[in-house]
């Protein structure tokens, strides 16, 4: 950002503090610092940065009194900010060391800009003819975080129902194989070929989900970064805004002040010093105007190429889950139906007794179920006869009655006993 103002930046991959030097994790960080390195060398606005062949080529001497160089700059210009009346101060103000060096790639398109640009200074900062465009590009990016955020969202939950699915597979083939196993011969063989297709699925819901993190929920979070890397670059031209507005109210205050000095008698020697410190400020917002252009034009060229190939990764992000999708879809219909004709073949008797052949269970199989429709009318008990039911017995609706010819009326069922047996007389 200091060399490229306004340049959309790759985010650097994110950092662990926990289990970071696990195999995973270096494996991981590894793939995505290789990822980032790739994006900056083939950015069009980066590729050519100092900061950046530095790194590539330099060995590690000049590689740290590099790094030792910027950390000075920083404190300086953190020191310096807002402070005037030296060239270091309006240096750190206008962002650090090499601010006077600026060499314009485009010098037609910033004089164009010039040109047409009415810049005025009332109080507040300076305004552009590009103002309201980038106030529409800020609410456009606004929006978009909203809205990718919210995707992001969604995207993380398929991920994790999909490690639901999985773990859950996994617990149903377990429950069958150890189901089967109780069962034993054909009946438990069968379930454990169930257990075995759960597991096999399982696996798969597993792969599945490992897949969706790396080519859905991954690049949707990258997408975010990325979004916040335009933030910056918009915050880097407003702070180029910054500076050069404060450079022009010091422009503004040194005149008063010069024009008061060369009023007052005998106040030459001051109004020549404030003249020289007027006109280093008029150059440095020379220079100020001149980043705070190029840094304009550069964040709309960012923001144009962002839309642009932002537009292209998502949709093959989004084809990429498609077809992912399809296909575990596939295997899962094909593993399941695999498993039917296998679940088929002979009979299981369910009462424990041995199974029967092939033939009557393709015979039971095809026989047609008994409906509220076509079931039967229940079997009527045969009656009883009428010498094994005693007369007290009960009368039905559905037992025939008994003749009433058939009983004697004066008869008694009752057995006396005999009165002639020895020992028994009163």
């Amino acid at each position: 950002h200091k060399e490229k103002a306004g340049a959309i930046v790759p985010p650097l991959p994110e950092k662990q503090a926990v289990s970071r030097f696990s195999p995973e994790f270096v494996e991981d960080r590894r793939r995505a610092l290789e990822k980032f390195l790739r994006r900056v060398v083939l950015h069009p606005e980066l590729w050519a940065a100092e900061c950046l062949l530095t790194f590539l080529r330099a060995d590690d001497v000049t590689f740290q009194h590099a790094k030792n160089t910027s950390k000075m700059e920083d404190v300086n210009s953190s020191s310096n900010h807002g402070g005037a009346g030296s060239e270091s101060m309006m240096s750190g103000s206008l962002g650090g060391a090499g601010a006077f060096n600026l060499a314009p790639k485009n010098k037609a398109g910033i004089k164009k800009w010039f040109s047409e640009a009415k810049t005025t200074f009332s109080g507040d900062l300076v305004t552009s003819p590009d103002d309201d465009l980038f106030d529409e590009i800020e609410r456009y990016v606004e929006a978009l975080a909203i809205q990718m955020k919210r995707v992001s969202n969604q995207a993380s939950g398929l991920v994790r129902k999909s490690k639901e699915i999985a773990n859950g597979l996994f617990e149903f083939g377990l429950a069958f194989h150890q189901l089967g196993q109780s069962e034993g011969e054909e009946l438990g063989a069968k379930l454990q070929l169930v257990g075995g297709t759960a597991d096999h699925l399982s696996s798969m819901a597993a792969q599945q989900a490992e897949a969706e993190f790396r080519r859905l929920e991954e690049p949707f979070k990258d997408y975010i970064r990325i979004i916040f890397a335009v933030k910056l670059a918009l915050n880097r031209r407003q702070d180029k805004r910054v500076s050069y507005t404060a450079l022009l109210h010091e422009i503004q205050t040194r005149e008063v002040n010069l024009n008061r000095l060369r009023m007052t008698p005998g106040g030459e020697a001051k109004a020549y010093s404030t003249e020289m410190s007027l006109q280093r400020y008029q150059a440095a917002a020379n220079v100020a105007q001149e980043e705070y252009a190029e840094c304009s034009q550069r964040v709309l060229r960012e923001v144009d190429r962002f839309k642009r190939e932002k537009a292209e990764e998502m949709k093959l992000v989004v084809l990429e889950f498609i077809k992912l999708e399809i296909e575990v879809n596939r295997n899962m219909e094909r593993a399941w139906g695999e498993l039917v004709p296998k679940l088929e073949e002979g009979s299981i008797d369910v009462r424990g007794g041995g199974g029967v052949n092939a033939g009557q269970h393709q015979h039971q199989q095809h026989a047609p179920q008994p409906t509220v429709v076509n079931m039967p009318p229940p079997q009527l008990p045969p009656p009883v006869p009428s010498s094994a039911m005693p007369a007290s017995h009960p009368m039905y609706s559905n037992v025939p009655a008994v003749p009433v010819s058939a009983v004697d009326p004066m008869s008694s069922s009752i057995q006396y006993r005999d009165n002639n047996l020895p020992g028994m007389g009163l």
